[in-house]
This record gives structure tokens, C-alpha cells and sequence, in this order.
């Protein structure tokens, strides 16, 4: 039962228009169904048989263990102790709120494209309703003379269906031809889905998630069983799992590694701390820590043994390699897999299943992309959070008039473009300053300290070591590695031209920018006096951090008074803030 603090914190929250989660299960569900994404099917049952089948494993759960739930643990702890979103959430160090505004920006750009991605789906289920899939064959009106029926002897009729029929692809990312208006189509049909989702709040959105996550690992579990009953599946689980440890030299099969863990668990990307931000103040998110990314992992493995598996029927039944049938990215999922269902008896009845379950895996995905920002929005303009409502809608129609450009013939290379450009740096350095923010500015001590305030009982200090080096070095490592070890983007084996990976590169930076400028302009304009005391004064936390609601922040002056040693501000008002557990109007000035 919930005690009188917890109650009049919640009332005090509804009160602001914020609000709670109904039910833990709600909290559990929404991280879990935004940690399970396309990426566990089209990416990393790929990535593993690409950097060592089953000596992948190595790296991948290496950096689940130093990067991904430590990061992970991190960002739902600060946010739900802070009840903030991830660009408010930097009151505790405001030269580094250009962090939080560069994860807002890259999740505005993501959605406008992940958004057109999770719409294929509908269009194939909509073809699934026949007694014959339209793909199964080459006679049909949109295919060419060189459709063969099957991807090893020439063009498949699956895809020509979908780059000839779906979405009538033009000739390159040169010709971003016309407006495809059945994608755009049911782009709009799946942003209405999103909007009557997410606009009255988490309550909604809550019971939702029930349903989008829970189908798409049902579904998962009944795609294996049929997969491994299948002839040939052996031969690809045992493409998919066979170990070559001499990989492992291979530094790019580290840095293919934690780039999955940052795609799949999600840190980084504000969404978590969103999310989190809704809890309960002593909500014990320790277990949800770990529960959310082993579960994550551990969907991304069983999502390997139900791609290989069919791909191995497919290739028993063309008499070819498993290699020669394997492919990453859309083409995996929108290609390779359409046809192997087309070969499985009572083809339309696994084929509606299999795209009902990609809809859902993308939908929450798109849930987080959007809470994001409306959370951030809201937090940084709190009297606007009675009309949440018209955020939702103004967001929602600002990304899908964005969705458009990708719902051209020419869109699926330019989603490849910012797919490939969007999120990897950026993610990666955000993880970086956040990690270093609260563990080198703040003070890994202090943050450990208000986390035993807010779980009522003691942190293992393991976190301390890992926060405050393990992870930092990890992740730095893994950001020089990726630099290294980058390639340009391109699509069905073509790259692109450069001033097409220079645009990707301007994407790229659009969002990493907002770092280095805020953090220039508040050293100029909201800092005084010598060059050093301004250094001081960015690199300071600030007296504004802390608990969101009243109960909760005079518990912790009160925890603070009683540790005044370990809890002591860098900030020369800190003294004041403890005494009066109130903020001078010079200090409030500063961390605006």
C-alpha cells in the first residue's frame, strides 16, 4: 500500500497536469514495449551471424552488463527522481541542457521517418487477406521480365512487390519522384492510431501498451514454434548460433555490439527518463533495471532463432546456403521474410500474424518518440499543460507533414540516410555528458545518496565504481570506435553518393550542435564574472535540482542536513538552499 507521502505526492502531481502511472504493470509494459522494436528482428539476428554467431554473444552481453543497465538503471532513476523529462532534467547542471535538447530534436526526426517504417506493415496486412499473397508469384501487372519468383536465381516476386508495387521506388536517391499517397495513406492511419493513443496522457496510453506489447512476444513464442518445425529450420539456427571467436579481434564487431544495445535498450534517447519521470517517488526501479534490458536481450535472441529458422526453410527449399538468403535491415523484414511466409502452407493466416506483430513492435516504439518531447514541452511550459491535448496534435501533425518527404518513391533510400546518420553519434554522446553529469559534476556520491532517499534503503556501491569510470571509459571507447570504423549508408548493396552522406552528416549535427552552443551561451550569458569562475560556474550543480514535489523535497533537505558533509553543493548557495529550502532569485536566475 502506498503511503500518506506517496498519496499527497500523487494528488500534488494530478494537480500540475503531470500525473502517474495507474499501475506499475502500465510503467513495466510501456518500457518494455519501446525496448523491444524492429531492431530485435531485423537487426540483430543479422549483426549476430555477421560479427561471430554465437562469439557475438560475448561482446553483446558484455556491454549489456557495463553499458546498458547501468545507463539504464541511471536514466530511470534521476528521472523518476527528479519527476522531470530529459531536457528539464538538467536543473541540475544547466550548461548541459543542450543534451536534453539534442535528444528532443533527434526524437522529432525519428519519428518523422519510423513513423512512414511502422506504416509498411499495414499495407502488407491489407494484402494478406487473400487465399493467394500477391507476392507469391510474378504474373501479376507490377512485376518485371526479370522477376524470377525467388531471390537466388534473380528478383524475387516479394521484391518487386514491395519496391515496384508498394512503394514504386524510384531509380536512386537522386530522384525523389512523387508523393506515394496509399503510404502516405496509412502513415495518417497509423499517426490517428498514435494521436487517440497518447493525447489524454499515460493513462491511456497505459492500458494501451497492455495489448502492443504483450502481442508482438506471444507472437514471438508462436512464430519459433512453427519456425523450428519447419525443414531446413536447423540449418539456420545453426547459421545463426555457430561461434567464430576469431571475430572477436575485429573492433568493429565491439563497436556493431554496443551500437545494438543503445538501438535496443534505449539509452540515451530520453524516452526512459520520460517514462520514468511518471512513477512513483519510491517506486524500487533497481528491479526494473534489470528485468527490462534482460528481457529486451533477451527478446532480441529469440527473435535470432525465429528469422534463421524460417530463413533456413527458405533455403532448403530453393537448394542454396543460408547465406545466400540472409539479408539486413527493411529488406529482411518488408523482403526476404514476406517470402519465405508465401512458402509456408496456409501462407496468409502466418503472414497477417507476423505483420499484426511488426505493427505492434513499431507502435510502441513510436509511443516513446512522442512522450518524449511532449514531455519535455510540457515541463519546460507548464501552464500549457491543460492543453496537452493540442501539443499532442500540433506534434503529431508537424511529424507527419514531415512523414511525407519519406512517403515519396524515393523516400526509402532518405529513410536509410537519416536512419543511418540520426542516432548513432548522437546517442552515444548523450549517454556520455549524461553519465559524466551525474557522476563527475553532481557527484556519483550524491547521486547514490538520494538514491537510497528515494528507495528507502541502501544502494550497492558497485554503482559508484561503474558510474563513475567503468562506464564513462566503456562508452567513450565505444564512441572512437564508431568514428573509426564508420561507413557511408546505402541501400540493397549500393552506397550512396557523398553529397548524399554529407547530408546525413548534416543531419547528424543538427541535433549533436545543440550541445556545444547552449553550453556556449549559457557561459556567456548566464554566467559572470572571470574566465575561471564562469568555468566554475558551468561545470557547478545547481541548487534547483532535486525532487519534483514539496513532501519529497523537504525529506530530502532533511537527508541533506543529516549528511551536510557528503551532500555539500559545489554551488556557494548551497548553504541557503539547505537552511530556508528556498532559492535566492540571482540563483534562480542563472538555472532558467
Amino acid at each position: 500500500m502506498a503511503s500518506s507521502a506517496d498519496a499527497l505526492s500523487d494528488s500534488e502531481s494530478e494537480g500540475k497536469g503531470r500525473g502517474k502511472w495507474s499501475h506499475k504493470c502500465d510503467y513495466l509494459f510501456a518500457v518494455t514495449g519501446y525496448a523491444i522494436g524492429f531492431g530485435n528482428v531485423w537487426r540483430f539476428p543479422y549483426l549476430c551471424y555477421m560479427n561471430g554467431g554465437g562469439a557475438f554473444m560475448v561482446p553483446y552481453l558484455l556491454t549489456l552488463v557495463l553499458v546498458g543497465i547501468p545507463t539504464f538503471f541511471l536514466e530511470t532513476a534521476v528521472g523518476q527522481f527528479s519527476s522531470s523529462s530529459c531536457v528539464s532534467l538538467y536543473s541540475v547542471c544547466p550548461a548541459f541542457k543542450g543534451v536534453g535538447l539534442a535528444t528532443l530534436t533527434t526524437n522529432v526526426i525519428t519519428l518523422g521517418y519510423y513513423i512512414v517504417l511502422v506504416s509498411y506493415p499495414l499495407l502488407f496486412l491489407a494484402y494478406s487477406f487473400s487465399w493467394e499473397l500477391p507476392w507469391a508469384s510474378c504474373g501479376n501487372s507490377w512485376n518485371s521480365p526479370n522477376c524470377t519468383g525467388n531471390k537466388t536465381s534473380g528478383v524475387s516476386g516479394a521484391d518487386e512487390f514491395f519496391h515496384r508495387k508498394l512503394l514504386r521506388v524510384s531509380s536512386g536517391i537522386h530522384d525523389l519522384g512523387g508523393i506515394e499517397w496509399p503510404v502516405v495513406g496509412v502513415t495518417f492511419l497509423t499517426m490517428a492510431f498514435l494521436f487517440f493513443s497518447v493525447f489524454k496522457g499515460i493513462r491511456v496510453m497505459g492500458k494501451v501498451v497492455w495489448l502492443t506489447a504483450m502481442f508482438p512476444l506471444v507472437m514471438l513464442f508462436i512464430l519459433l514454434i512453427r519456425g523450428v518445425t519447419l525443414p531446413g529450420a536447423a540449418d539456420g539456427i545453426y547459421f545463426y548460433i555457430y561461434p567464430k571467436f576469431n571475430k572477436l579481434k575485429e573492433m568493429k564487431v565491439w563497436s556493431a555490439a554496443a551500437i545494438q544495445i543503445f538501438y535496443s535498450i534505449g539509452p540515451g534517447w530520453g524516452s526512459l527518463i520520460s517514462f520514468s519521470s511518471y512513477n512513483k517517488f519510491h517506486n524500487r526501479c533497481t528491479r526494473d533495471a534489470v528485468i527490462v534490458p534482460i528481457l529486451n536481450c533477451s527478446a532480441s535472441i529469440l527473435a535470432g532463432f525465429v528469422v534463421f529458422s524460417v530463413l533456413g526453410f527458405m533455403a532448403k527449399r530453393a537448394g542454396v546456403s543460408v547465406e545466400e538468403v540472409v539479408d539486413a535491415g527493411p529488406s529482411l523484414v518488408f523482403v526476404i521474410y514476406p517470402e519465405a511466409l508465401s512458402l509456408m502452407p496456409v501462407a496468409p493466416f502466418w503472414s497477417i500474424l507476423f505483420f499484426l506483430m511488426l505493427f505492434f513492435l513499431g507502435i510502441d516504439t513510436c509511443f516513446a518518440h512522442i512522450e518524449t518531447p511532449v514531455s519535455c514541452f510540457l515541463d519546460e511550459f507548464p501552464k500549457l499543460r491543460g492543453c496537452r491535448s493540442w501539443v499532442v496534435f500540433f506534434l503529431c501533425l508537424f511529424t507527419f507533414l514531415l512523414a511525407i518527404f519519406f512517403g515519396t518513391n524515393g523516400g526509402i533510400y532518405w529513410i536509410t540516410v537519416v536512419d543511418w546518420y540520426c542516432a548513432s553519434f548522437t546517442i552515444i554522446i548523450n549517454c556520455l555528458c549524461q553519465t559524466c553529469v551525474f557522476s563527475h559534476i553532481y557527484g556519483v556520491g550524491r547521486t547514490l545518496q538520494d538514491l537510497q532517499l528515494m528507495l528507502r534503503g541502501r544502494v550497492s556501491y558497485v554503482w559508484w565504481i561503474t558510474w563513475l569510470v567503468v562506464t564513462p571509459f566503456v562508452v567513450f571507447t565505444f564512441l572512437i570506435n564508431a568514428v573509426v570504423n564508420h561507413s557511408g549508408a546505402g541501400y540493397r548493396g549500393q552506397a550512396f553518393p557523398t553529397w548524399a552522406q554529407n547530408i546525413g552528416w548534416v543531419i547528424a549535427f543538427a541535433s549533436i550542435q545543440f550541445i556545444p552552443v547552449y553550453f556556449l551561451y549559457y557561459f556567456c550569458f548566464r554566467t559572470a564574472g572571470s574566465f575561471k569562475q564562469r568555468i566554475k560556474s558551468c561545470l557547478s550543480p545547481s541548487p534547483a535540482w532535486g525532487p519534483a514535489q514539496e513532501s519529497h523535497r523537504e525529506e530530502w533537505v532533511q537527508h541533506r542536513l543529516k549528511h551536510p558533509l557528503r551532500n555539500r553543493f559545489l554551488h556557494p548557495d548551497f548553504c541557503a538552499v539547505a537552511e530556508t529550502n528556498t532559492l535566492p532569485d540571482d540563483v534562480l536566475l542563472n538555472t532558467i
